[in-house]
């Protein structure tokens, strides 16, 4: 049974999603940038909807968030696609793919696994969960009316209209910030860096919100850059707590790993301007 997505319209005789600031317009057939949503019949579908490819339970550091929950645990889902393709992805084989094995669930399956764990609440993460949009607001308003935390691990590309309307079901954001500059997010990421800016400024206040940067050598990783993005988080507020994460080769990058150095580098970068400062993935 087809699940009819939100946020589009039609346009002559193609449909043009408005989920994400890609806009994709489809003809009859066609997929988005994302994978997951379709023109089926002079309509936008979604072809993820209630499916996961991924449950674990995992450390809430591991989000990573650090300051909401500490020494918790979290129910972590995901499904495929994402409305971006990173040469670096770590996920790649489910956020590049979406044909990989999924299996159904339900919200109610979802909440009733989260609370036999001691879970705190339910992660939508691993892939990218704006584009599993309909199935993460249903179960996040389920989630929250059964007492359980949401949380979101995401590029924050999307649209401001979809956010605002699901930020009211959501407990806790990490935003990826992948660079301070348009050429990183346009050769590498294939997408913009100014709506993830805007995202960032909108869920700021609404729920508790930390950020994440992967250091790649070479790529974004200059005194300049780091300088600017730091100044940029602290305009916003120096309390929010910012992960600085190293790069592993993998996907399409083959760079070497970031060296420990500029890391303690960046560290320092960033504690000057913002209180709380942590290094990931070493």
């Amino acid at each position: 049974m087809k699940t009819v997505a939100l946020y589009w319209k039609k346009e002559k005789n193609q449909i043009r999603c408005q989920l994400c600031p890609h806009c994709c317009l489809l003809y009859e057939g066609q997929a988005g940038i994302c994978k997951v949503r379709k023109n089926i019949a002079a309509e936008m579908v979604t072809l993820i909807y209630g499916e996961v490819t991924s449950i674990a339970l995992d450390p809430i550091e591991k989000k990573p968030l650090r300051r909401f929950y500490p020494g918790s645990l979290i129910l972590s889902i995901g499904t495929n696609g994402c409305n971006l393709s990173c040469k670096f992805c770590q996920n790649w084989e489910i956020s590049q793919n979406a044909d990989s094995v999924r299996k159904k669930i339900t919200a109610d399956q979802l909440i009733a696994m989260a609370l036999e764990t001691k879970s705190i609440g339910l992660a939508y993460t691993y892939n990218e969960p704006f584009i599993w949009y309909e199935f993460v607001l249903k179960t996040a308003k389920k989630a929250k009316d059964a007492g359980l935390k949401n949380v979101m691990v995401t590029n924050g590309f999307v649209n401001e209209e979809p956010l605002r309307k699901l930020l009211p079901f959501i407990d806790a954001m990490n935003i990826d910030i992948k660079s301070f500059k348009e050429s990183f997010y346009r050769d590498i990421c294939h997408g913009t860096l100014e709506p993830v800016k805007k995202t960032i400024k909108t869920v700021y206040g609404k729920c508790h919100l930390e950020l994440t940067n992967l250091i790649i050598p070479s790529k974004n990783d200059t005194d300049e850059e780091l300088c600017e993005m730091a100044e940029w988080v602290a305009s916003i507020s120096t309390e929010i707590p910012f992960h600085i994460s190293r790069y592993f080769p993998g996907h399409d990058m083959n760079i070497p790993l970031t060296p420990l150095s500029t890391l303690e580098k960046a560290k320092r970068i960033f504690k000057k301007r913002l209180k709380y400062v942590y290094l990931g993935n070493i």
